[in-house]
């Protein structure tokens, strides 16, 4: 692993710095991330407690955007209410997707048909908004995919979030117009597969993330992750395309201003 020397500019596209684990803790995670390079964090709102979170927290730091959505695992509690509650926070102005909604196979608190007719009606609604989605799928990678095949990507595109499927698959979700995001499970020793993905996927469709508090990366596995630590997913990838983390961290963040429709520092 490349020592943490040089300052890089690293956009952490999900985290989940609203949920109790850092509720005391902000500030200290935030100047460690800076510390780590990176600067730009995504912070995703999934229920209403976290939702109201992440934007009380969007209005204190001005590094931290929002993604705001009702997850897989909540379909069962998704009515007319909370879709008035969505669209009301959706116009918060650090807004840049919806998200995470999708399908969840592995826990299953709802059953599946209700979980994909709550997934299209936000796809639905992130066309409606003029948003990107953001997609959480596990145990469910078919499903997903006959699903956004079926709504149709809109313009404003989407993004695989913590993506842990083959090649193939990918070049899939890319081909419908998805990005492919790249968390702390690319850098496990048994995930094959990511690793190809990483080798293979046109950068211009890489994004890197944590999923904080969940899915550390080494050299940190096992342990509470931190939005700090895409610093770790960057330099993975790095030593996996034979490219420097200054190269990978530099176009990972070009890429998510651009997806996510933010002004990109060219210098």
């Amino acid at each position: 692993m490349r020592k943490l020397r040089v300052m890089l500019e690293i956009f952490d596209t999900h985290t989940h710095l609203n949920v109790e684990n850092f509720a005391e803790t902000i500030s200290d995670e935030l100047t460690l991330a800076k510390e780590m390079g990176v600067t730009i964090h995504n912070v995703v709102g999934f229920d209403a407690p976290t939702i109201e979170r992440a934007i009380e927290l969007a209005d204190q730091h001005p590094e931290i955007y929002l993604t705001l959505g009702w997850h897989p695992t909540e379909a069962g509690s998704y009515t007319d209410d909370v879709e008035a509650f969505l669209r009301d926070k959706l116009r918060h102005p650090k807004v840049i997707a919806l998200g995470e909604i999708g399908l969840d196979y592995y826990w299953m608190e709802d059953p599946k048909d209700m979980q994909e007719a709550v997934f299209r009606r936000q796809i639905q609604l992130s066309k409606e908004l003029d948003l990107p989605f953001v997609v959480h799928t596990r145990d469910a990678l078919e499903d997903t995919l006959t699903i956004i095949e079926s709504e149709g990507v809109g313009p404003r595109g989407g993004i695989m979030h913590s993506f842990s499927g083959s090649w193939d698959m990918a070049e899939r979700f890319i081909k419908l117009g998805m990005m492919i995001s790249l968390s702390g499970v690319v850098t496990f020793k048994k995930s094959i597969e990511l690793h190809e993905v990483a080798k293979k996927i046109p950068l211009d469709k890489l994004l890197v993330e944590t999923d904080a508090p969940y899915l550390a990366p080494v050299p940190k596995r096992g342990k509470e992750n931190k939005t700090a630590y895409t610093r770790y997913v960057v330099d993975y990838i790095a030593e996996l395309r034979g490219l420097t983390s200054e190269e990978v961290a530099r176009v990972t963040t070009e890429n998510a201003k651009s997806f996510f429709g933010l002004e990109v520092n060219d210098d």
